[in-house]
């Protein structure tokens, strides 16, 4: 049973707790706190077979996948944002490709939310109505029910639960009460989904903290497993108020992924060499932290008085 003690671990730690072979999980973060960090980390545990969910897998999916420790991918839209294709992805499902075929589970933006929304929720499944016009319900998970009010035939998709969920945020207490602003994905919907919850903070705060903007706190301690501090663990995405996105990374990265041999050695020297965030940072450079670190533009603070 979840409680309220202390889950500060480290990375290595928690990721072996909550992480085995042939399990779905999924890394969260839109835009911005996408958890790399956390990826970077399952890559170097080498745990196989994943079902990787998530509505936009984007550079981190793509890693694991070249890593050869992806099996399924569960998703909605898929690339390398305002540059181009993921080509791990690419490779890895078009049937010149000598490595086993990556199984595909595609759906709409809405349709992956929906899954997530039931899982949440403790529902069976979820209606929608976006897939008409389409050929996405050749999906066998995708099917249909007629609605007992109107007589609408709507489409629907199954809860899914994935036995972790890795949420990246701004801030957190060691309790796992977690905070997040700017920007939201669907960190909140997988955190309740989810068997087990890894909460991955910039910064750690005392719960006294926490209390003084409750609105903030997106995902309660109570269904968290472990937090892990790990600052710039976002990185190349950013985290709202502590970096920008380092653009410049995901411009180089498309001609270092076009290439099985040049992928495998920057997932040589980036990830299976350094042994942490830590290590990984400093073989970015100085330079890069100064360059992309945010200015400070605070909002008012609101009078919760009565």
């Amino acid at each position: 049973m979840k409680t309220s003690q202390n889950k500060q671990a480290s990375m290595k730690e928690a990721i072996a707790s909550s992480l085995r072979s042939g399990d779905s999980l999924v890394i969260e973060g839109f835009t911005h706190l996408i958890g790399f960090a956390a990826g970077h980390e399952i890559i170097r545990q080498k745990i196989k077979r994943l079902k990787a969910i998530r509505l936009t897998p984007d550079l981190v999916y793509d890693q694991m996948i070249e890593a050869g420790i992806v099996s399924e991918l569960i998703f909605s839209w898929a690339g390398n944002p305002g540059v181009g294709s993921l080509h791990a992805i690419r490779r890895r499902t078009e049937a010149r490709y000598g490595k086993p075929k990556l199984k595909l589970d595609e759906y709409s933006h809405f349709g992956m939310l929906g899954r997530l929304m039931a899982g949440s929720a403790g529902l069976p499944f979820w209606t929608l109505r976006n897939f008409s016009g389409t050929d996405l319900p050749r999906n066998s998970n995708i099917k249909s029910v007629e609605c007992p009010y109107t007589g609408e035939v709507l489409a629907t998709v199954p809860a899914i639960h994935p036995d972790l969920a890795i949420i990246h945020v701004q801030k957190a207490d060691r309790m796992g009460n977690a905070q997040v602003w700017g920007l939201m994905g669907t960190q909140k919907e997988s955190a309740f989904a989810a068997k087990k919850v890894i909460i991955v903070a910039e910064e750690i705060v005392e719960s006294s903290e926490i209390r003084k903007d409750p609105n903030r706190t997106l995902i309660p301690g109570v269904v968290v497993d472990f937090v892990v501090h790990e600052p710039w663990g976002a990185h190349p995405s950013y985290a709202q108020g502590y970096y920008d996105r380092d653009n410049d990374f995901y411009i180089q990265w498309d001609e270092i992924s076009r290439d099985p041999e040049t992928y495998q050695k920057w997932l040589n020297e980036f990830v299976y060499s350094v042994s942490d965030r830590r290590e990984y940072m400093q073989k970015m450079g100085t330079n890069l932290m100064e360059k992309i670190k945010a200015d400070a533009r605070y909002c008012q603070g609101v009078n919760y008085g009565f």
